[in-house]
């Protein structure tokens, strides 16, 4: 059966192919201590959950506007003038099933085929795939380890071409942590901003920093930049709603009027329960929030600590998200106790880490980092320190 050149020409996600290798070895019996999730291990809120249940009670179980209910873009435009500096008005918000639709949106309303898009490496798996998905090239700007993973002024100088159609930010960075100060953010707009590019702003994470460390939105810090920036943020990192798929995106008229058409014409609005709970999540204050990311935080401090004491493993600290990204490639040309052959890239050492030593992470390969493997701290402490023995016990065994 013939299919579409564009879908064919896409990845599955390598977050979900791990999940499902390490559902199958559970189905046989075996304990796998998983660092692989991107979501919250906690509960949403209740008075999130609260809000959804009485607007159900309530009937309000039909169509929305495609864009999203009016007093829940407004309070998103309220948070983001509050919490980002963003000058935004509630009908340049745009509601979606998740910060990944929204970004979805984003590339299909403005890329032509042959279109350029680049993306700092490591990069989320979806951004390329996506970009693949509308015709357009993703273009891969590597970044190093040994400053952060963070794109410097003049390499984002060089890369840029008149084919550059977008440039994609994610601070903070799945799957590094990485988070950009603002003099950092300043420096990369001051060279965008003679460019003429449009920004994709992928400011998920916002709420999950630590050691000090504060988020900022690119188009508040340099101005210039905001008729060309479209900031994407959603609900599933900072309250625990990864099941209720809500996310928005706002940014200039003429682009997020284009993402509505086209959204109409797809998914047409966001589940209308999940949008007065995402109401509530953005207007009624909760301790849970603040008590989620001290507890990230810890579970943070704990996995760093203990991957320093594994002789090879190197790593930049993250400072925001839920993952740490750990080179494995002083490992590779070894063989595990019990394995049959040397290991020889990365994703290899993710395998024989999840059939030998019971421990899923994702390979750095989808990420753009073929020598490293991302792992989660959004599990239960308790896990984390099961998988952390066996990825050393893993080490100790190479010969």
């Amino acid at each position: 059966m013939r299919l579409s050149r564009r879908v064919t020409a896409i990845e599955e996600s390598a977050t979900l192919a791990v999940s499902e290798k390490a559902r199958v070895l559970r189905a046989r019996g075996i304990d796998v201590a998983a660092l692989v999730a991107g979501e919250p291990d906690f509960d949403t809120p209740e008075n999130i959950k609260a809000a959804a249940v009485e607007a159900i009670r309530a009937g309000f179980t039909k169509y929305t506007p495609t864009s999203g209910i009016p007093e829940l873009r407004a309070a998103i435009a309220e948070k983001l003038q509050r919490d980002n500096g963003l000058q935004v008005s509630p009908e340049a918000v745009l509601v979606s099933c998740g910060a990944k639709h929204s970004i979805y949106n984003f590339f299909h309303a403005t890329c032509e085929e042959g279109d350029e898009v680049l993306i700092p490496a490591p990069y989320w798996v979806s951004y390329p795939e996506q970009v693949k998905s509308c015709g357009a090239v993703p273009v891969v700007l590597p970044t190093r380890e040994e400053e952060d993973w963070k794109v410097r002024p003049e390499a984002l100088a060089r890369a840029l071409t008149p084919r550059t159609r977008a440039f994609v930010l994610n601070s903070p960075s799945n799957p590094t942590g990485t988070v950009y100060s603002a003099d950092e953010l300043r420096a990369l707009g001051a060279v965008l901003a003679g460019h003429g590019t449009l920004v994709l702003s992928d400011e998920i994470y916002e709420k999950l920093v630590y050691d000090g460390a504060r988020h900022h939105s690119l188009a508040a810090l340099v101005p210039e930049l905001a008729a060309r920036t479209v900031t994407v943020n959603g609900f599933s990192k900072a309250y625990a709603m990864t099941g209720w798929r809500l996310g928005y995106a706002a940014g200039p008229r003429p682009i997020l009027d284009a993402m509505a058409k086209l959204q109409s014409q797809a998914t047409s609005n966001a589940t209308s329960v999940a949008q007065r709970a995402a109401l509530a999540a953005l207007t009624q204050d909760g301790p849970d929030l603040a008590r989620m990311c001290a507890e990230f935080d810890r579970r943070r401090r704990f996995m760093v600590e203990r991957l320093r004491q594994i002789p090879g493993l190197t790593f930049a600290v993250p400072q925001g998200a839920f993952y740490v990204f750990p080179r494995v490639s002083a490992f590779l040309g070894r063989t595990p106790a019990g394995g049959a052959r040397p290991l020889a890239s990365g994703t290899d050492f993710a395998t024989a880490l999840l059939e030998i030593g019971h421990v899923a992470g994702v390979p750095g390969e989808p990420f753009g980092a073929p020598d490293h493997i991302r792992l989660s701290y959004a599990t239960a402490y308790e896990t984390i320190a099961r998988a952390l023995d066996r990825l050393a016990a893993f080490v100790a065994g190479l010969r």
